[in-house]
């Protein structure tokens, strides 16, 4: 069976071409080759015949590039081949990042290359030096160990403008043996309290570091053991500001991302009595000063708006929002 795009329907439940594992677990475990094979395979698709399909997208590649690909001797590290990837998830029927998410950091090139340096934590965030310091108080060895694979941020706005609390949703898949603790950073303004970290879901809290006059928290989110390499963690938990404390937060909202995500979903949610005039999604990628990309959100029915980002990352994604004059 195929579906409206002309490509087939695939089970994840597939096996790959060595029989083992499901492409499920290997598109969430990886290694990329193996993932990839899987892939190929569930799609009964030749190398000929994704070569074809490809070209009708628009897409230029031959089918040595693809075997290589799936064989592991290359995989796709240039502009131009992480944009063919994409197409090619479509082609395959997996999802979205499926695929890309498995990549990891480009590997380096040359006999003098060094390893690729990991952007580290802070830089991302604009009081850097402060946040360095509350993070040399907390273990943060855990956090390159771990993949994002989706988060979801929901945050409510009270009727004063105010934002009321913040509820987390993230997915974590363990890329070696051992994470057992996830380094939450968070920095609000015009406030003069910081937020309690309430209705935590398989995590607890360990320890914590606050810069109170920069409103700024640092906190160790603990899994209930260590992982291993491959599993997965769902964890929730929610930052909740005290009643007559909420901050304006310059009527925006941005998670920062130094690692890619494969989904972000950022919702914001307001009081009936007071929506806004105008909302906007905005992206920063890492390296920029300003938004790169924009777009105008509608509030729905419940008075709320949401935006969706797949594959992002490193940088930073939010909701701005602007109110009656």
């Amino acid at each position: 069976m195929t579906n409206a795009a002309g490509r087939p329907n695939l089970s994840v439940d597939d096996l790959d071409s060595t029989g083992h594992g499901s492409l499920a677990q290997l598109l969430t475990t990886g290694p990329f080759p193996e993932a990839l094979r899987a892939a190929i395979k569930a799609s009964r698709l030749s190398l000929d015949r994704i070569q074809h399909r490809l070209a009708l997208r628009g897409v230029t590649i031959s089918v040595a590039t693809l075997s290589y690909w799936q064989s592991g001797r290359r995989r796709p590290e240039r502009p131009e081949s992480l944009e063919a990837l994409r197409h090619l998830e479509t082609v395959l029927g997996v999802p979205q990042s499926g695929l890309s998410a498995l990549l990891g950091p480009p590997r380096p090139r040359g006999r003098r290359s060094r390893p690729t340096t990991m952007m580290p934590i802070d830089a991302l965030w604009a009081r850097r030096e402060r946040v360095a310091n509350l993070l040399t108080k907390v273990d943060t060895s855990s956090d390159v160990k771990l993949g994002r694979i989706s988060q979801h941020d929901r945050i409510e706005i009270a009727a004063d403008g105010g934002q009321r609390s913040v509820w987390v949703r993230q997915i974590l898949r363990a890329e070696q043996d051992g994470p057992d603790r996830w380094a939450l950073v968070f920095e609000t303004e015009e406030s003069d309290v910081l937020p309690a970290v309430v209705n935590l879901r398989n995590c607890h809290l360990g320890r914590v570091a606050e810069d109170t006059d920069a409103n700024i928290m640092v906190a160790e989110m603990m899994f209930d053991r260590p992982l291993a390499r491959g599993e997965t963690i769902i964890m929730e938990y929610e930052l909740l500001f005290a009643e007559g404390h909420y901050p304006a937060g310059n009527n925006t909202f941005a998670r920062k991302f130094r690692l890619p995500v494969r989904e972000y979903v950022i919702e914001v949610r307001f009081d009936p009595s007071y929506l806004p005039a105008r909302c906007q999604q905005f992206s920063v990628p890492a390296g920029d000063d300003t938004p790169s990309r924009r777009r105008n959100l509608a509030l729905d029915n419940a008075g709320g708006v949401h935006a969706v980002a797949l594959g992002f990352g490193p940088g930073v994604f939010g909701i701005r929002w602007e109110w009656p004059k």
